[in-house]
């Protein structure tokens, strides 16, 4: 196994750019991570990085070797982490990244069930609204929406996600509701900055037969986040354009108003991501089959559908 080591720290240092990084990782110091690569060069009687002060890099002999061994490496350690499981159970640390509403509020409930059924797994969960990169990061598994679909990564669609209009019902009384987005330009908002271009986020919104108007309201707020939104709009100020994940529940209790029924924009899907790997392993299989068969519950699609 001592040559597997010696892999496994290069090819985390390959991926990092550091041995400090690689050390994080795999749960060792900087100095055995080096010590490690060390010795694979040793043995292979080639230099793999070029080491300076501020820098790692690897060389055009380490860019090959890496390309020849990256993906064999990866179906050797999967197949040997699923042959040590008990009788093919799923097992080991399960790390998965997520955004911290919708991994809280639709997420975390399915945990109780799944330690149950699969009690040999260990949840290393992420809670994060930016986007995990999922191999650079070492992640099993991330659900989110708007993650990079790179080479050697699977997506699989859990729902479909629409942005509605909401306010308080405070805000709202001896206001007009209004009939069309344009009409909103009346009314206070609270906006969103993308956390990814640093500008605000104006929606077109999309009526069932097909008409559209742009909504922009008089900022009053600008937050990132859909959820200091929704409590912002839940306090009285002003409307908000709300993914249904983050509006749903306050809709249900009454807590927020839906503004112009009818209308929606699309934001995409939120899916589970996932390495595509001839041998996936047992723990991030029962993950994803758990997931995707939770949201495909008629009852759970409600939650989520803006025309109900």
């Amino acid at each position: 196994m001592e040559a597997l080591n010696y892999l496994e720290s290069f090819i985390h240092s390959a991926e990092t750019g550091s041995f400090s990084a690689a050390a994080r990782r795999l749960g060792l110091t900087p100095a055995a991570v080096s010590k490690n690569v060390a010795r694979l060069e040793a043995s292979l009687g080639l230099r793999l990085f070029q080491r300076s002060t501020r820098s790692l890099t690897l060389t055009d002999g380490g860019e090959r070797f890496l390309h020849q061994v990256g993906g064999a490496f990866s179906t050797v350690r999967d197949a040997i982490a699923n042959a040590a499981s008990d009788d093919g159970e799923p097992s080991g640390v399960l790390k998965v990244g997520m955004a911290l509403a919708f991994g809280r509020e639709y997420l975390l409930p399915l945990l109780d069930d799944f330690l149950q059924r699969y009690p040999a797994v260990l949840p290393d969960w992420h809670f994060d609204n930016r986007a995990v990169d999922l191999v650079g990061g070492g992640f099993d598994a991330a659900v989110g929406g708007g993650i990079e679909l790179k080479p050697g990564v699977i997506a699989r669609e859990l729902v479909s996600v629409d942005v509605v209009a909401v306010a308080s019902p405070a805000y709202m009384a001896g206001r007009a509701m209004p009939q069309h987005p344009n009409e909103l330009a009346q009314l206070d908002g609270i906006v969103r900055r993308s956390a990814g271009t640093g500008r605000v986020k104006v929606w077109t919104l999309l009526h069932d037969d097909g008409d559209e108007g742009m909504a922009a309201s008089r900022p009053r707020a600008i937050f990132d986040d859909p959820e200091a939104m929704a409590h912002a709009a839940m306090r009285g100020l002003g409307v908000a354009l709300l993914p249904m994940p983050h509006a749903s529940r306050w809709l249900r209790s009454g807590a927020l108003l839906r503004l112009l029924p009818g209308w929606c924009a699309d934001a995409g899907p939120v899916s589970i991501y996932y390495p595509s790997k001839k041998f996936l392993p047992a723990k991030t299989r029962a993950f994803v089959d758990c997931v995707v068969e939770h949201f495909r519950q008629p009852e759970v699609a409600a939650i989520f559908d803006s025309r109900r």
